[in-house]
């Protein structure tokens, strides 16, 4: 797919990987619709970029708002949905852990209510994370809500084509979503990815690259891309 001309919707747009996703599809010649539940926090958007407002738990604000951005080439989600619980499973509030995978049902609303305006050379993105298939410690909550969203891409690939489907997975990137600042974060992030084979965290552009790759790579459906520094072979 050629981005310049198309048209590109971003959930969870406005901020981290979604704002760099929308920022690099901007700078390819797309036209894009960054959303987000309060984009006024992300300030002026880029040029060729409009910001929109929308929870992705609510399903007929999703539906809406697809049917009045559409038609559009290119649809995807970053968006979290929400609070994500931490920490060991039998200690877990069994509440946070349903909570977590509010991102499975905000992604679920995106695709029923998006695939449905896309051409046939029409392409989805959706972002999991390394959890889903290589658990650290206190992340049962982010492993299964990934391991989630990698099975439904696996088997939307089936139903929906030609239309494509993929999944990109982050390992830990540095973006605001990490409350921690200077040397504690500059610690923290060093003692995460002390046994990988990249010892830094990722950038959010970093991971929008990969994103743009599952998009124009017309040959590329229900897959997972990992952007991990090396965390699934450490």
């Amino acid at each position: 797919m050629e981005l310049k001309g198309k048209k590109a919707v971003v959930f969870g747009g406005t901020s981290g990987i979604g704002l760099a996703t929308t920022r690099q599809l901007a700078a390819a010649g797309a036209t894009v619709v960054a959303i987000s539940r309060d984009p006024s926090k992300a300030g002026e958007p880029p040029a060729g970029v409009t910001f929109k407002g929308c929870d992705v738990r609510d399903g007929d604000a999703v539906a809406a708002l697809l049917d009045e951005c559409a038609p559009y080439d290119i649809l995807i989600s970053a968006a979290t949905g929400g609070s994500r619980a931490a920490g060991p499973f039998l200690e877990m509030d069994m509440q946070g852990y349903k909570n977590s995978f509010d991102k499975l049902w905000g992604y679920a609303n995106v695709v029923r209510f998006g695939a449905r305006h896309l051409p046939e050379n029409g392409a989805i993105t959706l972002v999991s994370g390394t959890p889903a298939r290589k658990c650290k410690p206190g992340q049962i909550a982010l492993s299964s809500v990934g391991s989630a969203v990698e099975a439904m891409v696996r088997a939307l690939a089936v139903e929906i084509a030609p239309r494509r489907i993929n999944v990109v997975s982050p390992g830990f990137i540095d973006t605001p979503m990490v409350a921690a600042q200077g040397a504690e974060r500059v610690e923290m992030y060093k003692k995460m990815t002390a046994g990988h084979l990249i010892k830094r965290p990722g950038t959010a552009d970093e991971v929008a690259q990969a994103i743009l790759f599952t998009v124009t790579n017309d040959f590329v459906t229900g897959t997972t891309v990992d952007v991990d520094g090396g965390w699934l072979l450490s």
